[in-house]
């Protein structure tokens, strides 16, 4: 593993999700344990709940297993004019504050559970978008932490053109998630290297190409992707992920790399087996890479 990389756990990689219905829930105690084993110190907070919601209490038991949180995904409903989403922001925050969690890893959501559908946003929804993304960021610099807009298939921001409007309407910094952005019909690659003084965040996934495009087509749901084996462990998959680490090592990029192949469980997998195994294939890879 090169050193000099901030490279991060993500509960996902292990089945972990907020989605009603995903699959085995595995227990928090084996995800932080197995993440240790790999060698990382640092992970995402995972869905509500599935850490101590108390700063203190969270900061001691990921300290028990040599970890540190740096990020939380916080879904944000911000095009709808009638819902103020600053409350909840503003709250986030303080919590990641008192906990010292780096990054709000903000996504524009549609409002419903899951993200297999989503609704089209008109100029106002768009306008409404952006005023409250700037509410937010000055939120965020208020509680003197980072928050980051994570383009996420099935919600507000998932397609090359949603990327596109958001980049020139906003000036948030982008969490450059991989699989999602190719899911969605973005070059991650391209994007890395055109934009990579947005990025400040990274999610790393690889991603069958062949399963991505069956989502853009219509013909799967997000969910039921996931669990055709859409994410697979880093240089396995249609993701060029050496080339969006180059670009963003030239652009002097230092923030942290989050590793995320998201995946549904049916079961508990045997000790020492499961989503471990693809979370050690991915560091593998990633410490071959200069």
């Amino acid at each position: 593993m090169t050193q000099s990389r901030k490279i991060a756990g993500a509960p996902i990689s292990w089945g972990v999700c907020e989605v009603p219905g995903w699959g085995h829930q595995l227990d928090r105690d084996r995800v932080l344990a197995e993440m240790a084993g790999l060698g990382l110190t640092a992970t995402e907070l995972g869905p509500p709940g599935y850490l101590p919601p108390s700063p203190s209490r969270r900061a001691k038991l990921l300290g028990e297993y040599g970890l540190r949180a740096v990020g939380g995904f916080t879904p944000l409903l911000l095009h709808d004019k009638d819902h103020d989403p600053l409350p909840e922001a503003r709250a986030t925050l303080n919590g990641f504050r008192d906990g010292d969690v780096e990054v709000m890893v903000v996504a524009a959501a549609t409002g419903a559970d899951g993200y297999d559908m989503r609704p089209e946003l008109d100029a106002s929804g768009w306008k409404t978008m952006f005023a409250n993304l700037r509410a937010v960021t000055r939120a965020a610099g208020e509680s003197g932490r980072l928050v980051v807009l994570h383009p996420h298939v099935g919600t507000m921001i998932e397609n090359a053109e949603d990327v596109d409007r958001l980049l020139d309407g906003s000036d948030i910094p982008l969490c450059l998630d991989t699989g999602h952005l190719l899911v969605g019909g973005t070059d991650p690659a391209a994007l890395a290297t055109r934009a990579a003084g947005r990025v400040a965040h990274v999610h790393l996934k690889d991603v069958d190409a062949e399963v991505a495009d069956l989502v853009r087509r219509g013909n799967l749901s997000y969910g039921e992707a996931v669990r055709a084996k859409l994410y697979r462990p880093l240089g396995r998959g249609d993701v060029d992920v050496a080339a969006i680490v180059a670009a963003l090592s030239v652009a002097g990029y230092d923030g942290w790399y989050v590793l995320e192949q998201d995946v549904v469980l049916d079961g508990e997998p045997e000790p020492g087996t499961g989503p471990v195994d693809d979370v050690r294939a991915s560091l593998a890879y990633l410490g071959t890479l200069p």
